[in-house]
């Protein structure tokens, strides 16, 4: 092999970097990629939103008896007398009435209990069935079977032995305690 040359040498490399892949640009995006227009909100925002529209909207309400005209204390230009006695205030009988009204459908919306939130213990139980247990009816403990002739919850077959052993009338208030119980008329 013949000792390399500066000309050969120098064309070698421009070959290397010709074929070299790691020089070329890639770029991470499509050039005419855009962001999304849509916003996704989270239900804490969902929830802050409404409240204070509602909050807006009671407070409109609340500051619309002021400019009401015929409010209590108006002054008269001496044509017309104001009547004996405390006449009922217009505007605020209306303000009263449309709170009243939004506090009804307030109530129908969200018919009993308070707001559930991730914090409030107050909150219903879940309907998930994955959290749903169901406990024998005499110990307490979990309960995988259910008597077919009382509906009785029972946690193993001594607990069974002991289901069919209770007097008449007894299953019946063990199922009125967990609230299972059928009443007919």
């Amino acid at each position: 092999m013949p000792p390399p040359t500066p000309a050969n040498d120098e064309a070698h490399q421009q070959l290397l970097n010709t074929l070299d892949i790691s020089h070329v640009p890639k770029p991470f995006r499509n050039p005419h990629w855009k962001p999304s227009q849509r916003r996704n909100k989270n239900l804490k925002q969902i929830i802050s939103e409404a409240s204070r529209k509602e909050a807006s909207a009671l407070a409109t309400q609340a500051n619309s008896t002021a400019t009401t005209p015929g409010a209590s204390g108006a002054v008269t230009n001496g044509t017309q007398t104001p009547a004996e006695g405390a006449a009922p205030n217009l505007s605020q009988a209306t303000q009263n009435l449309s709170t009243l009204v939004l506090e009804k459908n307030a109530r129908a919306t969200f018919p009993s209990g308070p707001a559930v939130t991730y914090t409030n213990i107050e909150s219903a139980p879940s309907f998930n069935p994955a959290y749903h247990h169901h406990y024998c009816d005499i110990t307490g403990l979990n309960g995988p079977y259910t008597d077919p002739k009382t509906r009785l919850r029972y946690h193993d077959k001594e607990i069974f032995k002991v289901i069919r052993s209770l007097a008449q009338g007894v299953p019946e208030n063990y199922l009125e305690a967990r609230g299972a119980h059928t009443i007919l008329k």
